[in-house]
């Protein structure tokens, strides 16, 4: 294999899930394009998800505004910039950087037909698929191996959670947005029907939410919502017996620890390619013949239709029966 001195730059600067789903993007490009140096560019908030990736030798961080980043950028000297997110700020990137980019198509009219007419142009492949469409005249293929996740460090579940709960479902409870996020009632309902340890998992903004529900229930049910960082939590996905969650990071994370994962479906849709990628044992649930849905491409903070269907009338015991 003839060795490369390309040095390339990949950007992708937010969230969770988008920058775990540009991981075979890095991997690929490190393994076929023997020699080259990757570097990594995203919002030093998201760095926990790319400081610990052995095919990235550089990770840059953004913190403000593009200004405080770009002479490093510029020193660097890439050969080229993998464009993985597409907006104005990765143009002023490329523009500033000058040399050859590879951009992602993200499919914005398309999406804005689903969402708007429920016209659905989209094509039938994954965003990561897609993703690496966006790589291939460098004569980089997918090499099947899936999404990539790294811990800092390998936990102990006794050392994060109590003795009770040494095997147990992992109940993802947050997401970004709440037309993302199932209502208190049906995730009580969820946590009853499986009557078994569950361990809640969310961000601190989850925390109340993750106490009422295990007041409803009992003590089966630990809620670790705003008690793990995130890199506690990715191993709290990976140690699960399965993993339930809406569409949200941690859906992919535990698609990277080739988890049987049970995903629950609000305003958006898989159709827009961003379901659980690569995973042996996927299960999607959604309340289809909705005339409404889907509402965004990301979502809202409350159902625009004030009856929030898409959500409400999930049938629970599908949602638990594995």
């Amino acid at each position: 294999m003839k060795k490369s001195n390309l040095k390339i730059l990949i950007i992708r600067f937010s969230s969770i899930g988008d920058i775990v789903l540009t991981s075979p993007v890095v991997r690929c490009l490190k393994q076929q394009l023997y020699g080259a140096e990757i570097h990594y560019l995203s919002k030093k908030a998201f760095s926990t998800v790319l400081e610990n990736n052995p095919y990235i030798d550089k990770l840059h961080l953004l913190d403000g505004a593009l200004s405080t980043v770009m002479p490093q950028l510029k020193a660097e000297k890439f050969d080229y910039v993998i464009d993985l997110h597409n907006n104005v700020r990765t143009m002023r990137v490329k523009s500033q950087l000058g040399i050859k980019s590879f951009s992602f198509n993200k499919l914005n009219i398309k999406k804005w037909l689903l969402v708007n007419f429920k016209i659905n142009m989209l094509p039938d492949i994954h965003i990561v698929d897609r993703y690496l469409k966006t790589v291939e005249s460098l004569g980089v293929k997918n090499d099947g191996k899936g999404l990539d996740y790294f811990l800092s460090k390998e936990y102990f579940v006794e050392e994060l959670l109590p003795s009770s709960h040494a095997n147990y479902i992992g109940l993802v409870i947050g997401a970004q947005h709440a037309t993302k996020r199932l209502p208190v009632h049906k995730l009580v309902e969820i946590c009853t029907l499986i009557n078994r340890p569950i361990v809640l998992l969310g961000g601190k903004e989850d925390a109340e939410i993750g106490n009422q529900i295990a007041c409803e229930t009992g003590s089966y049910v630990f809620n670790g919502c705003g008690k793990f960082s995130l890199d506690q939590s990715a191993f709290l996905v990976k140690t699960a017996t399965r993993v339930i969650t809406h569409d949200t990071g941690l859906m992919h994370i535990a698609a990277a620890f080739k988890k049987d994962i049970t995903s629950v479906w609000g305003n958006t849709v898989p159709e827009f390619g961003m379901y659980p990628y690569a995973v042996a044992h996927s299960k999607m649930i959604e309340v289809k013949g909705l005339n409404c849905r889907p509402c965004s491409k990301i979502g809202h903070l409350k159902c625009p239709k004030d009856h929030f269907k898409c959500m409400n009338e999930h049938n629970a015991a599908e949602i638990v029966s594995f």
